[in-house]
């Protein structure tokens, strides 16, 4: 196996380098069985995705495991209908075969990098009113409980389990494979509309979302205006967009979502039809993603609370402003999932894309907070937020049965952290 201290020597960071892991302990197993190993002997450890958690849901103080070197795709079950992968697999990675084989995943996020299982257990999400989570997707999924036990879970066999299972913060173990929900290849189509005065969504919050697969809004909450509504349409249906829509007005051309940056490493727009895994994610699996050094928070209130959330927001304007690269807007189906935000509850995303002033929007968070707390906002669980543990907590009724869960197959604690133990088990 390999062990490592950490990349070129120095000190192991996150992908927007806000935040440096408390070790320099990392093992890259490349089996199960390497995984078994690294877990019995370690007092203590979690596991790392693509790092692309801002906030050290992720961090160990003891040992960190990477499981880039488990990327490879299992098993395409045609008969079924699913894709099993191995741990360190990342969604832009194995979709192109996908499609070649006639297949797509329900959604993606708007980044193809991440892996599937650090994205399922924060339940990460794209967008699309009827469309749930990346996690929504799992089916079954294999796991190294503390003893060194491999356990697999299915929807079919494990019921409640394995609802309690699928988003868990890495608190129950190391998940080593996963099983994903497929469902036959679609292409897709992507409109940018411009300029949309945030009145017009009082009454057509609903109607703009039923617009296309997937709905994404973007504001820099100036003006309460949505610069940018981008709208992936299923393909097939009129050629020719609308060139008004609510008052907003037909791009023209490729947009970034912050206005003014090179759309170079954008998805396709301008109505031109591609396969799914080509315009879900708002941008390319080749290039570095979005703009660069940034942090992020998003926040999850009830989709019917989505107008006026936006209203509470936008009164802060003046003080985001300086701050903030964008703002994206967009709408999650509900779930299941015992530790999901989206637990039995269609949601609207709030999502802050910051500039790296780390004191400044540390300082703005609890105003955010504050302006949506009629609406009872869920956090993000790999993004920055300052909401209380308590108050965290209130927010999922099923976080007992969680604990319980976590007690069983993990007894001493080892897959928890100083995150875990503040926000889940304190």
């Amino acid at each position: 196996m390999h062990h490592r201290t950490s990349e070129a020597g120095g000190p192991l960071k996150n992908w927007a380098g806000n935040l440096t892991y408390s070790t320099r302990n990392v093992a890259y197993p490349r089996s199960v069985e390497e995984v078994r190993e690294v877990v019995s002997r370690s007092r203590k450890l979690r596991v790392l995705g693509s790092r692309h958690s801002f906030n050290p849901v992720a961090d160990s103080t003891e040992q960190l495991v990477s499981l880039q070197a488990l990327d490879r795709v299992v098993a395409l079950d045609t008969a079924a209908h699913t894709l099993t992968v191995e741990a360190g697999a990342r969604y832009g990675d194995f979709a192109p075969f996908l499609h070649q084989q006639g297949y797509a995943l329900p959604n993606l996020a708007s980044l193809p990098h991440i892996t599937v299982v650090g994205a399922c257990a924060t339940a990460t999400h794209g967008s699309g009113v009827r469309n749930g989570s990346l996690a929504s997707a799992v089916s079954a999924l294999e796991l190294v409980t503390a003893q060194g036990e491999v356990v697999r879970l299915s929807r079919e066999k494990d019921g409640e389990r394995f609802l309690g299972a699928v988003v868990h913060l890495g608190g129950l173990g190391v998940v080593t494979k996963v099983t994903l929900d497929l469902e036959p290849s679609f292409d897709l189509r992507q409109l940018v509309y411009l300029d949309l005065p945030m009145a017009a969504l009082k009454d057509q919050f609903g109607a703009l979302q039923e617009e296309g697969y997937s709905v994404s809004l973007f504001t820099d909450w100036k003006k309460e205006n949505i610069g940018e509504v981008w709208i992936k349409k299923r393909a097939g249906g009129p050629d020719t967009p609308a060139p008004e829509l609510l008052g907003a007005r037909l791009a023209l051309e490729t947009m970034h979502p912050i206005a003014g940056e090179s759309a170079v490493n954008v998805t396709e727009q301008l109505g031109i039809p591609g396969p799914w895994y080509e315009r879900l994610p708002h941008f390319k699996m080749g290039f570095k993603p979005s703009a660069g050094a940034e942090l992020q928070s998003e926040y999850f209130v009830p989709l019917e609370h989505a107008y006026e959330a936006m209203r509470a927001i936008a009164q802060l304007q003046e003080l985001l402003a300086p701050h903030l690269f964008i703002s994206e807007v967009r709408t999650i189906a509900a779930d299941d999932y015992w530790l999901s935000p989206f637990y039995k509850q269609p949601s609207a995303a709030f999502h802050f894309t910051w500039k790296q002033h780390i004191g400044a929007v540390m300082a703005l968070l609890p105003l955010v907070e504050q302006q949506l707390a009629p609406f009872r906002p869920r956090p993000h669980w790999g993004k920055l937020f300052t909401l209380s543990p308590s108050l965290v907590q209130s927010r999922y009724e099923r976080l007992p049965d969680f604990k319980e869960l976590a007690h069983a197959y993990d007894p001493t604690g080892k897959f928890r952290n100083d995150f875990l133990e503040r926000y889940i088990f304190s």
